[in-house]
């Protein structure tokens, strides 16, 4: 129970299906500890986001008549998903922490304090759907998670349900109005969820510092600006380029490390976001199946792409397409055959014509 509208629907479905319904929420961040640093100043003064989506999970389940556990996940929670995502973002990566959280907490840890509770099924409020032990991809397409859920194994799927999979969002929430829950008509959440709504600046530089570089145009290699630190930009940004005396157009294409250099393309040169191939590390399937073809989405609400895959010796697999674009290291490529959502990899280096772009990495 997140104290979110979908997971509050997810435990009516169950219970109005028979099942006997115990509610589990996480704390899996220190507020108390990290109030100043998380951007507002008068925290103290406030109910924290997390406590809010506590007392509304707590409402939710006292008027269904469900008993609500409550469970610290806080250092598991730093030590394998926010230290990854800094260690990504010194890498010059795009990290998507969510797929983490699936992988080592809620998948994982979760489950085994549902189990010390007597469980015999988890079930979140995921917009995804299991049939035989296959995760599928949800009825409402714009709303499908399965892009976060492609880290998990076969065996993490087992004795899951995912109640509101079947359902678009306007018939959830027209549910939780039914039941006049506090959760119905509540916001979802967006971004990453440690961030919150704060400036994701001020909250990063109390953990890496800025290190202030050169933007450089990457046909003409000229200095055209200053940027605030490569770990606030990913491939593809248009947001956030600083660049004074220019009204043209320009995008982020790439980023060298060594250098401390963003490179920027101007105009419609998109020619330069575009790949043919990317080598994805932490490769997982959560079936028996291993294709050769297939098709994959590089970014959450991504197009679907055909692609062919390769599997190499290292336990690394390469992934080769036609010209897509923004192609992002750091960010998950997940496979999918039909509906079936079947795993996924994190990309490690984007190819264009079998040569590493350079720039990228």
């Amino acid at each position: 129970m997140s104290g979110g509208v979908d997971s509050s629907v997810a435990a009516i479905l169950l219970k109005e299906q028979g099942y006997e319904v115990i509610g589990l929420f996480m704390r899996n961040w220190d507020t108390s500890v990290n109030g100043d640093i998380l951007g507002n100043p008068n925290l103290e003064n406030e109910i924290c986001p997390q406590e809010q989506d506590y007392n509304d999970a707590l409402e939710v389940c006292n008027r269904i008549g469900i008993p609500l556990h409550r469970i610290d996940f806080v250092k598991e929670y730093w030590d394998y998903v926010f230290e990854y995502f800094l260690d990504e973002l010194k890498k010059g990566r795009t990290p998507n922490p969510d797929i983490m959280c699936n992988k080592y907490i809620k998948f994982d840890y979760f489950i085994r304090e549902a189990e010390r509770l007597g469980a015999d099924f988890i079930a979140t409020g995921h917009y995804a759907r299991i049939k035989d032990g296959q995760l599928l991809r949800a009825v409402d397409q714009n709303k499908d998670q399965t892009y976060f859920l492609s880290q998990l194994s076969k065996e993490q799927l087992n004795n899951v349900l995912f109640p509101i999979g079947d359902l678009t969002k306007q018939e959830v929430r027209e549910i939780a109005l039914k039941y006049d829950l506090i959760t119905a008509e509540k916001k979802d959440s967006t971004g990453i969820c440690f961030i919150g709504e704060r400036n994701f600046r001020k909250f990063l530089k109390n953990y890496l510092p800025n290190l202030p570089g050169d933007i450089v145009n990457i046909e003409t290699n000229e200095i055209v600006g200053k940027h605030i630190g490569l770990m606030y930009y990913t491939i593809g940004q248009r947001r956030g380029l600083e660049i004074g005396g220019t009204k043209e157009r320009m995008f982020v294409v790439g980023k060298n490390m060594e250098k401390n250099i963003l490179y920027i393309a101007v105009g419609n040169k998109t020619e330069y976001l575009l790949s043919d191939s990317c080598v994805l590390d932490t490769v997982n399937f959560n079936t028996d199946y291993r294709p050769i073809h297939c098709t994959a989405k590089f970014r959450y609400r991504a197009e679907d792409y055909p692609v062919e895959l390769k599997y190499l010796e290292n336990g690394e697999m390469e992934v080769r397409y036609h010209n897509v674009k923004s192609v992002t290291p750091g960010q998950a490529c997940v496979f999918y055959d039909g509906e079936k959502c079947i795993g996924g990899g994190i990309i490690k280096t984007v190819c264009k014509d079998a040569k590493k772009i350079w720039y990228i990495l």
